[in-house]
C-alpha cells in the first residue's frame, strides 16, 4: 500500500468514526423520544377517565396520539439516516426518515420531506442549489458500513480523504438481492424523481415511464411526501394507494412505514367494493364489457326498470273493505318519488309516503260513501292499517321493490329475459357475455359494477330512525369533545377533531381513518394514488372518481404495458372518465434493468408492434440474456434446467419463472419436486426463493433472476398478449433466460 493510499484509508477510517458518532447520537436521541412517549403514553393510561365522555374522549384521543407517534418511530428503526449535506457555508444537515430535535429543540435530523432536505435528491454540479457537498450513508442496523460524497464544484485538499462517487448508493441500492418486499430507496432518489414527487397536490398528475423507471416508488415516495407536507388536508380524509393485485400490495406494504406514514389505505381494484375481496378474472370479452361505459347506462336502465306501474286494477281488502287502486294513484306516486333526483331506495320513502297518502285519502272517501262518518283523526289510523296490510306491502314493492348491489347484479346476469328487455339493439353473442348462475362469486371487473349500482341505490332507509338521529348528536359531541382536547394537548393541525371523534367512543372500538374509510363506500380521500393505472377500465375511473370527487389523483403506469382488455392507447383516452385536464410528467432513466435485457425486451415490444417509451439503463449486466431453444417437449425440463443453472451463480437471490397461464401448474409440479418449500406458485408466494407466476401477476413486481417460458405462447394467450410478454421481459435485475420451444434441442 502507498502513502497516498495509507493516508485516504486513515481518512476514511476518521470519517467513518466521526460519522458513526453522529448516529449513535441520533439513535439515543431516537430511543429517548420513544420512551418519552412510552411513558407519556402509561401515564394517560393511568389517569382516572372521570365520569363524563368528555372526559374520557379526551383521553382516548392522547393515548392514541401517543400509539400512533411510538409505531412510527419503530418503523423508522432502520436505516434512520441516509444523508448528510454540507452547504457552501460549511454548515452540515442530516437527512433522515423523520425529523429529529434535541431537548434544547435544535434541529438533528431533517425529515426528506421538508423543503430544507430536497437538495439532497435535486442539487448537481450544474445546480448545486447552495450545496458543496452530498454524502450518503450506507448502514447496516445502527452501525455505518459505508460513507460517499459527491463535491460539487473544485476539489480541495480536505476533500482528498472523501470517498469521492456520484452514483455508488444508487448503484449499491438497485443491484441489492430482491427479498419479495420492494426496496426503499429513498436515499437514492433522483432528481428527475424528485422533481415529481414535489410536485403540488391539486390536480391529475399522470406519470409515464417504462419498466425500471421507479414509478412505483415514485408514486409511493409521493404519497408519503403529500402526507407529510398537507397534513391538515389530509388527516382526515386520508390517502388511497390502489395497485392491480394483492401481491402487489404485498410488495409494496412495507414501503409506506418505513417512509415515516402509517394509516394510508393500500387497496388493489379487487378491494374496492367494501365487503368484497376478490380477484376472480372474468374471460376477456367479458371484461373488456363489464369495463365499458354501456355498463353504467345499462345499470342505470335497470334500477329505473325496478320502478313499475301495475298494467291493470289491483285490489286489496282492508279491514273487510274493498278497495280499487288504480294504476293511475302508483304512478303518481312513482313520478313524484323520481322528482326527488333521489337514489332508488332513498326515494323509495317519498313514493311510499305519497301512494299511502292517496290510499288514505281514496279509503276515507270510499268509508264515508258508505256512510260511515271519517274524522280528520281517524285519518292516522286509516294510514296505520293501510301500512301494515301485508297486501298493500305486496303491491308496493311491486311497485318500487329495495334493492341491493348485489341483488340487482345478480338477477341482472342469471336473468336473460329481463336482460334482453333492457337492451334491445344489443347482439345476443354480447348479453351471453354477461349470463353467470346467480351463486357465481362476483369478479375484479363486477367491483366498479357494483359500486356504480350502490350509487344509484343508495343505502336502504333504516328502521331505527330515532337511533341514527341520536348517534348523529353524539357524534357532534364528539366532535366538540376532541376540539377540546386537541386544544388542551397543543396539537392542532397534526390531527382532525372529525378523526378523533369517529375514532374514540365509548363503548365501540377505536377506528383509525384508514379503518373507517376501508368499510364506508361513500368515503372521499384527500388524494388517491394510482398504480399501472393503464389497466384500469372506464368504469374502475369511474369508481374513482366518487372517491375523490376533488379530482387530486398521481397516475402512475406505462401504456406499452397494458395487457387489459379495456385499456386505452394512450393517456388522454385512459383518464378521459376521471378528466380531460392532466399534467403529464415522463420517467426516462431505467433504474432497474440492465441494458443488455433492456435492449433485449424493447426490440421484441417493437416486433410485436408496441410503441415503447424510450429509456436508458444506468448500468450494464455481467450477465448477457441467455436464449434457450428446445423442442416442445423438453420445455419442462430445460426450465428446471434454467432454475438450476441461475442459483448456482446466486443461491441468495429470488427468482421467477414467468410462462403462459396453462404452462404455470405444471412447471410449479416440477420445481417442487426439485426445490420443495423453496419453490412457490402465485400470489401468496413472493417470499420464496423462487416463484412461477403467470405473466398478469408479475406485473409491478421484480426479481434478481427470470426465466420467461414460451414467448409466443404468452403473445397468443391473451388479447394484449405482446404488453404481457414485455412486462415478463422487464422484471429481472441481474439475469433473464427465455426458453423458445418449437426451434429444435
Amino acid at each position: 500500500m502507498t502513502t497516498d493510499s495509507r493516508t485516504a484509508a486513515s481518512g476514511q477510517s476518521r470519517e467513518l468514526d466521526r460519522e458513526q458518532a453522529y448516529l449513535s447520537r441520533l439513535y439515543e436521541r431516537l430511543d429517548a423520544v420513544k420512551a418519552q412517549a412510552a411513558d407519556e403514553l402509561a401515564r394517560v393510561r393511568r389517569a382516572p377517565a372521570g365520569g363524563t365522555h368528555q372526559n374520557r374522549s379526551e383521553r382516548d384521543a392522547m393515548a392514541r396520539i401517543f400509539e400512533d407517534r411510538i409505531a412510527q418511530l419503530r418503523e423508522v428503526d432502520d436505516r434512520l439516516a441516509f444523508g448528510r449535506l454540507e452547504t457552501e457555508q460549511g454548515d452540515l444537515r442530516y437527512i433522515g426518515r423523520i425529523g429529529l430535535r434535541d431537548e434544547d429543540l435544535q434541529p438533528l435530523l431533517l425529515d426528506w420531506r421538508v423543503p430544507q432536505a430536497s437538495a439532497f435528491y435535486q442539487a448537481t454540479a450544474a445546480q448545486p442549489l447552495g450545496i458543496r457537498a452530498r454524502r450518503h450513508l450506507s448502514t447496516q442496523g445502527r452501525a455505518i458500513t459505508r460513507i460517499e460524497d459527491e463535491v460539487f464544484g473544485e476539489v480541495d485538499v480536505d476533500d482528498e480523504e472523501r470517498q469521492l462517487t456520484g452514483e455508488s448508493a444508487l448503484m449499491a441500492a438497485l443491484t441489492a438481492q430482491r427479498t419479495g418486499r420492494m426496496q426503499d430507496i429513498v436515499g437514492t432518489i433522483q432528481a428527475e424523481q424528485d422533481r415529481i414527487i414535489r410536485s403540488e397536490l391539486r390536480g391529475v398528475l399522470v406519470v409515464q415511464g417504462g419498466p425500471g423507471t421507479g414509478k412505483t416508488a415514485v408514486a409511493l415516495h409521493r404519497a408519503a411526501y403529500l402526507l407529510y407536507t398537507y397534513r391538515e388536508r389530509l388527516a382526515s380524509s386520508g390517502l388511497l394507494v390502489v395497485g392491480p393485485s394483492r401481491s402487489f400490495l404485498q410488495y409494496i406494504e412495507q414501503v409506506l412505514p418505513s417512509l415515516g406514514e402509517t394509516g394510508v389505505v393500500l387497496s388493489s381494484v379487487g378491494q374496492l367494493y367494501p365487503g368484497l375481496d376478490t380477484q376472480e378474472e372474468d374471460a376477456p370479452a367479458a371484461a373488456a364489457l363489464k369495463g365499458s361505459l354501456r355498463m353504467a347506462e345499462l345499470l342505470k336502465r335497470a334500477v329505473h326498470s325496478r320502478q313499475v306501474v301495475p298494467k291493470g286494477t289491483q285490489v286489496i281488502e282492508i279491514n273487510g273493505e274493498r278497495l280499487e287502486v288504480e294504476p293511475e294513484l302508483i304512478a303518481r306516486a312513482i313520478r313524484r318519488a323520481q322528482d326527488t333526483r333521489k337514489p332508488h331506495n332513498e326515494a323509495r320513502v317519498t313514493f311510499v309516503s305519497a301512494a299511502l297518502a292517496a290510499l288514505t285519502a281514496q279509503l276515507a272517501e270510499q268509508l264515508r260513501d258508505g256512510g260511515d262518518t271519517v274524522e280528520d283523526d281517524d285519518l292516522r289510523m286509516l294510514r296505520e292499517d293501510l301500512r301494515t296490510s301485508q297486501e298493500v306491502r305486496v303491491l308496493l314493492n311491486t311497485a318500487w321493490l329495495p334493492l341491493t348491489p348485489e341483488k340487482l347484479l345478480g338477477d341482472l346476469y342469471s336473468r336473460p329475459s329481463w336482460l334482453a328487455s333492457l337492451t334491445p339493439t344489443w347482439p345476443a353473442e354480447r348479453r351471453a357475455l354477461l349470463a353467470r348462475p346467480r351463486e357465481a362469486p362476483f369478479t375484479v371487473a363486477d367491483v366498479p359494477l357494483l359500486d356504480e349500482a350502490a350509487e344509484l341505490l343508495g343505502e336502504a332507509p333504516s328502521a331505527s330512525g330515532a337511533a341514527e338521529a341520536a348517534a348523529r348528536r353524539q357524534r357532534q359531541l364528539d366532535i366538540e369533545n376532541a376540539e377540546n382536547a386537541i386544544r388542551n394537548m397543543g396539537v392542532e393541525g397534526f390531527v382532525s377533531a372529525e378523526s378523533l371523534a369517529d375514532n374514540f367512543t365509548a363503548t365501540g372500538p377505536r377506528l383509525t381513518a384508514a379503518e373507517r374509510a376501508v368499510t364506508d363506500r361513500t368515503w372521499t380521500y384527500g388524494h388517491v394514488v394510482v398504480d399501472e393505472a393503464q389497466e384500469l377500465s372506464p368504469m374502475q375511473w369511474r369508481l374513482l372518481r366518487r372517491r375523490a370527487p376533488l379530482r387530486s389523483f398521481t397516475i402512475v403506469g406505462d401504456i406499452a404495458q397494458a395487457s387489459s382488455p379495456s385499456a386505452a392507447s394512450n393517456w388522454a383516452d385512459a383518464v378521459k372518465p376521471l378528466t380531460t385536464d392532466f399534467t403529464l410528467e415522463e420517467l426516462t432513466v431505467n433504474y432497474r434493468t440492465p441494458t443488455q435485457i433492456a435492449q433485449l425486451a424493447e426490440a421484441a415490444a417493437r416486433q410485436h408492434g408496441l410503441d415503447v417509451t424510450p429509456s436508458r439503463s444506468v448500468r450494464d449486466s455481467e450477465w448477457e440474456p441467455r436464449r434457450v431453444r428446445v423442442a416442445p417437449a423438453e420445455v419442462t425440463g430445460a426450465t428446471v434446467r434454467a432454475v438450476s443453472f441461475d442459483t448456482a451463480i446466486d443461491a441468495g437471490g429470488t427468482l421467477a419463472v414467468i410462462a403462459p397461464d396453462a404452462r404455470v401448474a405444471e412447471l410449479y409440479a416440477a420445481l417442487a419436486q426439485e426445490y420443495g418449500a423453496e419453490a412457490g406458485r402465485g400470489l401468496d408466494t413472493l417470499s420464496r426463493r423462487i416463484t412461477v407466476l403467470g405473466p398478469h401477476t408479475a406485473k409491478g413486481l421484480e426479481f434478481d433472476s427470470v426465466v420467461v417460458v414460451d414467448p409466443e405462447g404468452i403473445v397468443a394467450g391473451e388479447p394484449r398478449g405482446a404488453s404481457s410478454l414485455y412486462v415478463a421481459l422487464t422484471r429481472a435485475t441481474q439475469r433473464l433466460t427465455v426458453i423458445l420451444p418449437g426451434e429444435g434441442s
